[in-house]
């Protein structure tokens, strides 16, 4: 008797055992599921929330140039440019040439932007160096300027490694824009202490607005041909790359020209353009500071379904033949 309740006693340790021993491997295993489900809430956060927190358009038509960047007897532009960059490289981060691995990398409207900020400012430098940086088109241009202008042209969307190119490291657009800030800020010091020239004469600053409107006119046709191309009204997923882009450029010739008016104030004070520099001024900034929460490519009259890329073109073109105005009236 002893001998079938010891048996009975046996199994059903080894039964409480067994038992002990599924429940510690459930528990177990969900314990690995709670970190599975963590990480896969992890990720598939980690895009969503890190766009939202990376994605910043600089479209501030007040900005002004810190005092670091400012030199006495210096340019305000050469200032605002080099401001510019280190707003758009240093302090908010460049996000154009950003990877997969970055949430940043999935943004459009910012990295777009940002690069038509740059090719302002990269045609601001290039101006710089060809006209308004030396005396006469026969001098030597500024070695600084020359510099400057050579980095600013170089391509945003390259990060730290380009395998399309090469298997090995190489100069991010960070790094080459960052060295193309110091080059205009070392011309501004030299600037102020006299030994650079900014040669602020009427048919300099003629031949600026005359580069500007062109390029203006490059943008108008971007705008054009994406408008007429489609016509998928809210789901056109290109008409807000090429909105962007042309924002960019507008809000960065608006700042630079905004400053390029205060170093040439007596210019302009003596042939009485002030008016139409403010009117041109006017008409930038309002195509700069345009934001909608969607970019729609209606039709031009439509109803429900506006085209913004025609309203931004508006006044896109309405600069442009205000910055004619103003060469016209400088030409007198």
């Amino acid at each position: 008797m002893a001998n079938i309740w010891g048996r009975i006693s046996d199994g059903f340790r080894g039964a409480r055992d067994r038992i002990g021993e599924g429940l510690r491997g459930i528990f177990a295993g969900g314990r690995w599921t709670l970190v599975v489900v963590g990480l896969l809430a992890v990720i598939a956060l980690y895009y969503p929330v890190g766009m939202m927190l990376a994605n910043i358009v600089n479209d501030d038509v007040a900005f002004e140039a810190p005092a670091e960047f400012q030199v006495a007897k210096g340019s305000r532009a050469v200032a605002m440019a080099a401001a510019l960059i280190d707003r758009e490289v240093t302090q908010t981060k460049w996000v154009a040439n950003k990877p997969f691995i970055f949430p940043s990398s999935l943004l459009d409207n910012m990295p777009n932007f940002q690069m038509g900020l740059v090719y302002a400012v990269s045609r601001f430098a290039i101006e710089m160096t060809d006209v308004l940086g030396r005396t006469r088109g026969s001098s030597q241009a500024d070695a600084d300027l020359d510099k400057a202008s050579g980095l600013l042209k170089y391509d945003g969307t390259i990060w730290v490694w380009e395998p399309s190119t090469s298997l090995m490291p190489t100069a991010s657009a960070e790094r080459q824009y960052v060295a193309g800030q110091k080059a205009l800020m070392r011309f501004n010091e030299r600037l102020g202490e006299g030994n650079a020239v900014y040669d602020k004469r009427a048919d300099n600053l003629i031949a600026f607005l005359a580069r500007v409107g062109s390029d203006l006119g490059s943008a108008s046709a971007a705008l054009d041909a994406r408008a007429m191309g489609s016509d998928a009204g809210w789901f056109d997923t290109q008409a807000d790359d090429i909105f962007y882009a042309a924002k960019g450029r507008l809000y960065g010739y608006f700042v630079l020209l905004r400053e390029i008016g205060i170093d040439f104030a007596e210019v302009i004070a003596e042939k009485k353009v002030g008016k139409a520099w403010e009117q041109m001024l006017g008409s930038l900034s309002t195509a700069a500071v345009m934001d909608p929460l969607i970019v729609s490519n209606g039709a031009n009259d439509g109803l429900f379904v506006p085209s913004h890329l025609a309203v931004q073109g508006f006044y896109l073109l309405r600069a442009r033949t205000q910055l004619k105005e103003v060469e016209n009236i400088l030409l007198k």
